[in-house]
């Protein structure tokens, strides 16, 4: 077997990683408990860099953690922990003097394990619930607070008038997602990373399917026609739930820089926001920008807003005024008016020919730099 130098050894010190260039792919070198040792650099899971991950002493030996997604990975024997059958490739290596050489070839070839993400075939294969002729409508709640201290929410009760008007109206379908109910986990940036590292399935949800946020993606990109999201106005902006939902479904608008791929088809949204004071243009303005940049169409007149004013301090009888008022029934059932027309115009449109211009890789203008640090 040929041994190609990589690397000096009295410039790579103890308790330090360093990926190296070996024929077409990258190896990580480990400088770890007294011993050098090297393995694939690219990670089974999505091509994350290994040398640029966590190294501990854990479970049985020294693990290397990819930076990506959490996937470990043993720095000697290039083994997953536990009963995971995961193998990533391992190279040989000899020392002579000063010279750390590897071997050009792997002793121990990758093997990447079959996962089971059976409970996501649905997702994977985007099989799309929507027909010529259904009638779809999600609701979608961003209001934030404790479910055993019941108390009345407006923007809540004006989503829930919605729903029971197109339903009686209209026989529409309707379901209602309650953001606070979910129980999801944070978008943890894991595109800041890398592009690629951000997945449809969200990683997320691959790692655990019954994360919250595996129903919202169900509801919304496979079965919704129409989405009505409900806000209240949090220091002139929507709830922090809905930015929280709304990181997390950077993997449904990032399939369109990945791979041309748009996941939102011929759907409509429309928006119901409420607040003690107002700012309601400010928050419509960033909940169309946000949708549209998914794949959402709006119709005319796509936000129904409820404040007080300024001045309006007094919020005990913000909650009393809300009740009484004709307006927020007429505009709610106006709004779903409008929705269901526009969803009637948008129906036969040739998803095929809609094209996102959107940046793509390839627009960088650092696309030709390489990154030598990086797999892919």
């Amino acid at each position: 077997m040929n041994f190609i130098k990589v690397a000096s050894l009295s410039e790579f010190p103890e308790d330090s990683s360093k990926i190296v260039q070996l024929k077409n792919s990258k190896v990580v070198l480990f400088h770890f408990n007294g011993k050098i040792t090297a393995i694939g650099n690219a990670c089974l899971h999505k091509g994350g860099p290994l040398g640029l991950g966590c190294v501990e002493n854990k479970y049985d030996g020294t693990y290397v953690t990819c930076p990506w997604h959490g996937w470990e990975y043993n720095i000697e024997t290039g083994k997953a922990p536990f009963d995971y059958k995961d193998q990533q490739s391992v190279y040989q290596i000899k020392i002579d003097g000063d010279a750390i050489l590897i071997s050009e070839e792997p002793i121990v070839k990758a093997k990447k394990a079959t996962h089971d993400l059976s409970a996501l075939e649905d997702l994977i294969h985007l099989k799309y619930q929507t027909t010529a002729s259904s009638l779809n409508i999600l609701g979608i709640s961003t209001t934030n607070m404790n479910d055993n201290l019941a108390r009345f929410s407006t923007s809540e009760d004006a989503l829930e008038k919605a729903l029971a008007y197109a339903s009686e109206k209209y026989g529409a379908q309707t379901k209602m997602i309650k953001l606070r109910q979910l129980k999801f986990r944070h978008c943890e940036g894991y595109y800041s990373q890398h592009m690629n590292a951000c997945t449809w399935p969200c990683s997320i949800t691959e790692m655990n399917p019954k994360d919250g946020m595996t129903q919202l993606y169900r509801d919304m990109v496979l079965w919704a026609d129409v989405v009505l999201l409900a806000t209240p106005i949090r220091w002139g902006n929507p709830s922090s739930l809905y930015y929280k939902m709304a990181e997390r479904l950077n993997t449904v608008q990032n399939q369109i820089t990945l791979k041309k791929k748009i996941l939102i088809k011929n759907k409509v949204a429309a928006f119901i926001i409420t607040g003690g004071q107002d700012n309601i243009q400010s928050v419509a303005g960033q909940l169309m920008w946000f949708f549209t940049d998914l794949g959402f169409i709006f119709p005319p007149f796509s936000f129904v807003g409820w404040s007080r004013g300024w001045t309006a301090e007094d919020m005990d009888k913000n909650v009393m005024q809300f009740k009484k008022s004709d307006y927020i029934k007429r505009t709610t059932e106006e709004m779903v008016d409008n929705c269901i027309e526009t969803l009637s115009q948008i129906k036969n449109i040739n998803s095929v020919k809609i094209i996102a211009p959107k940046p793509h890789r390839q627009d960088s203008l650092s696309a030709d730099i390489e990154n030598p640090d990086m797999n892919i």
